[in-house]
Parts: structure tokens; sequence; C-alpha cells
């Protein structure tokens, strides 16, 4: 029996053309890539970039606030924010009057790689190939898909 066939006879829901999960995974896939050219010059992954971009937006955060932020746990956290410690980006303090909780600050390094990381919005933008209406028409979208899907859990 050939692959061809098989395929043929897999109930539609179980194929993987039809699987919303699979056309986010694989758009992330292909996002990634072109973030991951864009930020070689950062020194950062597109992970640490994240992370950035929450610092930008509000410098001197716990770990958890972090966390919040870019719905990831602690120990997903803590490794990323030791590499951006060792490359200068960020410190590591424990709060004064928590001292379980872990502060993120800024370096001036740290906020000086805020300037170099502005033209990669609109590269990405570029890269879509897509009108402005659409993405943010899309960025709602999946923001009610991720809002439905966290209520579900």
């Amino acid at each position: 029996m050939t692959t061809r066939r098989k395929a043929e006879t897999t109930p539609a829901p179980l194929r993987l053309d039809q699987q919303v999960c699979f056309s986010l995974y694989s758009a992330q896939l292909a996002m990634t890539k072109v973030y991951r050219k864009l930020l070689a010059d950062l020194e950062l992954t597109y992970p640490q970039y994240l992370v950035m971009l929450v610092l930008w937006e509000g410098d001197s955060l716990t770990v958890s606030q972090i966390g919040e932020r870019l719905f990831l746990d602690s120990a997903t956290l803590t490794p990323l924010l030791k590499r951006l410690e060792a490359a200068g980006l960020v410190t590591r303090q424990r709060a004064v009057e928590d001292e379980r909780q872990v502060v993120i600050s800024l370096t001036a390094e740290g906020r000086a790689l805020r300037r170099k990381a502005g033209a990669i919005p609109e590269a990405i933008f570029c890269a879509s190939g897509c009108e402005l209406d659409e993405l943010l028409e899309l960025k709602s979208r999946l923001d009610g898909l991720r809002e439905r899907l966290s209520q579900h859990q």
C-alpha cells in the first residue's frame, strides 16, 4: 500500500493538513526562522528577545511578572535570564521586601539594545507580505484563541 493510498483512507479529522494546531506550529516555525536571522545581529534568541521586549516595556520586574506576560514558568525562564545576565543585558537580584522573588533589571547595555532592535517589527511586517489590517485581525483572533484555550484548561 502506498503512502498516498493510506492518506486517502485516513478520516479527515485525523489528517495533518486539517489540524489547526499544525498550521499554528508550522507558522511559528517559519516566523522563528525569520526572527533568527534578524536577531543574529543582536546576539539574541527568539525567547530572549521576548524577555527583552517585556523589560523594555517596564524595567525591574520579578521573574513571575515576566512569566505572566510570556505565559512561561520560572523553570523555563531562569536559564534564559541567566544567559541574558551572562551577556551583560540584565541583572538578577533578590527583592528586598521578599527574598523569595528575583527582580530582573536592564543594564545600560540592555537598554541600548532597544535602539538596535527598533527595526525588527518593520522587517517582520515586510516579511509577512500582509497588509496591516490583516495582521491586526490575525493577532486579535490568535489572542482570542489563546484566551479561550487557557480558560479550557
